[in-house]
């Protein structure tokens, strides 16, 4: 129990991390990039950083859902590297099938990864509110100049 408390929480931290640097490298381009996405055409700026912004952040889930993997695998919590990865991800996302189940004795390293998908989504979802909030903010104030 201890141990699977322990490596859950070295993974989420990782997670964290990477979450972190994908944010932070989005809002340096969104800060780039922020005149440009503001003049003219607009609305077609518009969506294609909504496109990026989403993407990039699915790639961060990728990593995530990825280390999650190699972490099923050398524990030996699956045979196969490719059920690993799918339970990972159908975890993470809280996705839940039910048709891949670890052991019993892994089970809460389990549960820790849905955990920390639900923290690792809901931080992407505010960052995407926020930047938003913020692009339309300021295509608002160019309109007005």
């Amino acid at each position: 129990m201890f141990e699977q408390i322990l490596i859950g929480s070295c993974v989420i931290c990782g997670t964290v991390i990477i979450h972190v640097l994908f944010i932070n490298a989005l809002a340096q381009g969104l800060t780039k990039y922020g005149k440009w996405i503001v003049s003219p055409p607009q609305q077609t700026k518009y969506v294609v950083t909504l496109v990026v912004m989403v993407l990039w952040l699915v790639a961060g889930l990728t990593v995530s859902c990825w280390l999650w993997a190699f972490i099923f695998q050398y524990q030996g919590v699956f045979e196969t590297f490719e059920a690993s990865l799918y339970f990972a991800i159908v975890t993470f996302t809280t996705l839940g099938y039910g048709d891949l189940t670890p052991s019993i004795e892994w089970r809460l390293l389990a549960s820790l990864a849905a955990v920390n998908g639900l923290i690792i989504v809901g931080l992407n979802t505010a960052f995407l509110i926020e930047a938003i909030t913020r692009i339309s903010k300021a295509q608002s104030e160019a309109d007005g100049e």
